[in-house]
């Protein structure tokens, strides 16, 4: 296991880079194709106002989700994106269906099998989208269809929700209500559920040692 980790961390290093790398080439292939570079300044201003978020954002995702789905799972949620609405969740309910618990060797190898077949399964559904793009577009802009894609996150967080939540509702009525409050007091603060979540896990922290001081779980 010792090697394997070993590996995973150098591979999934490699694999990390060459994607922010991709990821930069793009807009640099842009302004040498079209001969158009922008100000330094202009680029200045435009990453003070997100890069401080975005790199918030990043450290709090790793430290509250690299836990969770393990070395392997993290390099792989990371570089194939969209982490907190699928990959996650997909991780969570593998290691829940095969009855392992994150942070073992068990729960590692199902973390990544999972989030490795969630990864294929949107890139091929992504493909076949756009393939018949113009034929779908119209379905897609319905306005009967797009209550459905409104709350296409918070259904997937609800059925996860009611799994956890049902098993462990001691731990988890306390950062519910939390939040639910918080959301309430401050709408706002929609747009900034990343940097709330190691929030909630430190509130359901706190509420966990107070119980278990008092007997209660």
């Amino acid at each position: 296991m010792r090697d394997y980790m070993k590996d995973t961390d150098r591979y999934g290093k490699i694999w990390v880079y060459t994607a922010v790398l991709v990821i930069l080439a793009v807009p640099c292939a842009i302004c040498l194709y079209y001969n158009a570079w922008p100000e330094a300044t202009a680029v200045l201003k435009g990453l003070l106002g997100v890069a401080p978020i975005y790199w918030t954002v990043g450290v709090i995702e790793v430290i509250t989700y690299t836990p969770m789905l393990g070395t392997a799972g993290t390099y792989l949620a990371f570089v194939t994106g969209n982490l907190t609405s699928l990959k996650a969740p997909s991780a969570l309910n593998a290691m829940e269906n095969a009855n392992v618990k994150p942070g073992t060797e068990e729960g590692e190898i199902i973390s990544t099998i999972a989030i490795a077949t969630s990864a294929i399964v949107t890139t091929l559904i992504l493909a076949f989208g756009v393939c018949i793009l113009a034929a779908i577009t119209p379905i897609l802009n319905s306005p009967t269809l797009a209550p459905a894609f409104d709350n296409i996150l918070p259904a997937l967080f609800g059925g996860l929700a009611v799994v956890y939540v049902s098993k462990n509702w001691k731990l988890a009525i306390v950062p519910l209500i939390f939040m639910v409050i918080l959301f309430l007091a401050v709408p706002s603060l929609a747009g900034s559920v990343g940097v709330l979540v190691p929030v909630g896990v430190l509130v359901a922290l706190g509420a966990a040692r107070i119980l278990y001081n008092k007997g209660w779980i």
